[in-house]
């Protein structure tokens, strides 16, 4: 009952702002742009006529994880990574890396010079937000354009600009020289975008799709009368809960939580050059109950390692009621701590299991 009513319904909490931007635009393993099937020929015809190219694959394409383990067999010999940072923020880090540098050719785009950018090959220098025209696209489909602020620093250009390079020393001509023009295309293309001109996103608001043409209003509230599909009716999911691919032992007595804090965000590659974010939370540490801390002879600001059958870390010890004992939490903002989470993979989605993984505290001399 808490379908197609305001201020109720089912959201996706996204991580940051345009991840649901690049999922309509086919950002996933299983989908072209529009949420069309990669593994349906229909869906490869609309695009090769669309793209007016000769052949493209027929999905699904491999997930994140997936290319880790499909670098490592050897199978992928090259990657480009565009503002990604898989050495600091990947469970099992070193398993990562290891991925990467058994890569014939890795190329990464980013806006700083980050651990992953260091392992590559070619480093393309990208302009950050405000430093290109776009539109974002949130969690409740709401998407808004914004106009470039300043210029690219120093030899950095927008991303745009370089797929488009590219794809010019490969022989390809993809279109599109500016956003506005990438907008009109999305239009062309992806039904749910079809009204979203750019005149109209660029007012304060923006609008939520679907909006299928110019006149259409947007869509506030998705599935008021039917879902999406074919007889309208929801598809219910009955999902066997499943132990954690890690379980606790007297060698890793402690279960390991990681997630995000206020003042850091994901790899930390903006947000520690930050001098006033840094001031207050700049150090990797590891929340302990009292009770635990007591028994470990830990005391509050004491720096400890962390292990797991991955490997090793070292954090400052926070002692607090915050977790249950038996537990401990640690920011996943540092590569320390994804030294040490588990790598083990949910069956459909791929994603690590990085709110789990069993560890141990010891103190240092």
């Amino acid at each position: 009952g808490q379908i197609g009513r305001p201020g109720a319904g089912v959201w996706p909490m996204r991580g940051q702002n345009n991840v649901q931007g690049n999922c309509d635009m086919g950002g996933m393993a299983e989908f072209y742009p529009g949420y069309k099937r990669a593994s349906d020929p229909a869906s490869i015809e609309f695009f090769k006529a669309a793209w007016k190219a000769d052949d493209l694959p027929l999905g699904p394409g491999l997930t994140s994880t997936e290319m880790t383990e499909a670098a490592l067999q050897g199978s992928l010999k090259a990657m480009y990574l565009i503002g990604e940072d898989p050495v600091t923020c990947d469970a099992n880090i070193n398993k990562t890396k290891a991925a990467l540098e058994k890569l014939d050719f890795l190329i990464v785009q980013e806006i700083f010079m980050t651990p992953t950018a260091m392992l590559a090959d070619l480093v393309l220098p990208a302009a950050a937000w405000a430093e290109k025209d776009g539109s974002y696209t949130s969690m409740e489909r709401r998407v808004q354009w914004i106009d470039q602020a300043v210029p690219p620093v120093g030899d950095a250009r927008e991303g745009l600009w370089i797929i488009n390079e590219i794809g010019k020393r490969l022989g390809l001509e993809l279109g599109g020289s500016s956003a506005a023009e990438i907008l009109k295309e999305i239009n062309r293309l992806v039904p749910q975008y079809g009204g979203m001109t750019q005149e109209r996103i660029s007012q304060v608001g923006g609008l939520r799709w679907p909006c299928p043409d110019e006149k259409h209003p947007g869509t506030a509230i998705l599935h008021q009368e039917r879902f999406s599909t074919l007889d309208g009716k929801a598809r219910i999911a009955n999902v066997q809960n499943k132990p954690a691919g890690e379980l606790t032992s007297l060698e890793y007595p402690m279960l390991l939580s990681t997630g995000r804090i206020v003042v850091q965000y994901n790899s930390g590659s903006m947000t520690r050059r930050s001098p006033s974010l840094q001031e207050r939370d700049g150090e990797l540490y590891v929340e302990i109950h009292p009770q635990d801390a007591s028994e470990l002879n830990v005391k509050h600001g004491d720096m400890v390692k962390v292990k797991t059958i991955r490997g090793e870390t070292e954090a400052r010890a926070r002692i607090t009621e915050k977790v249950k004992p038996g537990m401990v939490f640690m920011p996943f903002h540092w590569q320390g701590t994804n030294i040490i989470t588990s790598d083990a993979l949910d069956p459909v989605a791929k994603i690590p299991e990085y709110k789990m993984a069993a560890c141990r505290i010891e103190t240092m001399a």
